[in-house]
C-alpha cells in the first residue's frame, strides 16, 4: 500500500482532531505516529484484501468458539499508550480487558493495545516501516504479533520478552497462552 505520511508535529493534533479528521473522511484510512505525524494510507488490492479478511475470519471463529474476547477488523485505530493511533489489518483484546473500558472509550479510537495483532505485508508496503510498527505494537503492550509476508514467504512472530522469530511459510501458527487453542494454518497466504 502507498502512504503519506504529513509531518504535523508543529500543529501537534489533539485526539478529538484527528478523531474528527478520520470521521469526517471515511475513504481515507489514517494513522498518527507518536511523533504527530499523520500517515494516509491507500486501500490494498484484492489478493490483500481477500488474505485480510480470510485471516480475520479465522480469529472471529476462534474467539466465537471460545468467547475469550473481541475482535477488530483493520477499520479499527487503537489509540496507544505512547500516544500513536494505529490500526493493525487484525486485532483481538482480552474480554476483561475490553469490558474494562468506558462505553466512550470503546466508541472512539479505544485506548488500549490489543493483546494480539495481525499485520499482512502487501506488495507495496515497506518491510522496514512494518518491522517498526510491530516492535511499537510489542513496546506498548500487545503480547503477540505477527507479520506475515507472503512477498518473502515468510511471517516473523513477535512476542512479549522474547526475540524475534522468523518462520518460512507455509508454516501453522499457535496463539500460545495469549490466544489458547488458536492456530492459523498459513499455507493458504
Amino acid at each position: 500500500m502507498n502512504t503519506l505520511t504529513l509531518n504535523l508535529e508543529a500543529v501537534r493534533l489533539s485526539d478529538e482532531q484527528f478523531y474528527h479528521i478520520c470521521q469526517n473522511n471515511r475513504e481515507l484510512n489514517f494513522e498518527r505516529t507518536a511523533k504527530g505525524e499523520l500517515i494516509i494510507m491507500s486501500p490494498v488490492g484484492g489478493e490483500s484484501g481477500n488474505r485480510e479478511s480470510n485471516l480475520i475470519a479465522d480469529l472471529v471463529i476462534w474467539n466465537r468458539q471460545t468467547n475469550l474476547g473481541y475482535t477488530f477488523s483493520s477499520s479499527t485505530i487503537f489509540k496507544l499508550p505512547n500516544g500513536s493511533d494505529r490500526s493493525p489489518d487484525a486485532a483481538w483484546v482480552e474480554k476483561e480487558r475490553w469490558e474494562a473500558l468506558t462505553p466512550e472509550q470503546r466508541r472512539k479510537f479505544p485506548p488500549i493495545a490489543p493483546d494480539f495483532v495481525i499485520e499482512l505485508r502487501s506488495a507495496t508496503d515497506s518491510l522496514e516501516l512494518l518491522r517498526s510498527k510491530m516492535q511499537e505494537y510489542i513496546d506498548s503492550g500487545v503480547k503477540l504479533g505477527w507479520l506475515i509476508n507472503p512477498q518473502q514467504q515468510q511471517v516473523e512472530i513477535y512476542c512479549q520478552g522474547k526475540e524475534q522469530e522468523i518462520k518460512n511459510l507455509p508454516a501453522i501458527l499457535s496463539g500460545e497462552n495469549v490466544l489458547p487453542g488458536f492456530s492459523l494454518n498459513l499455507s493458504q497466504y
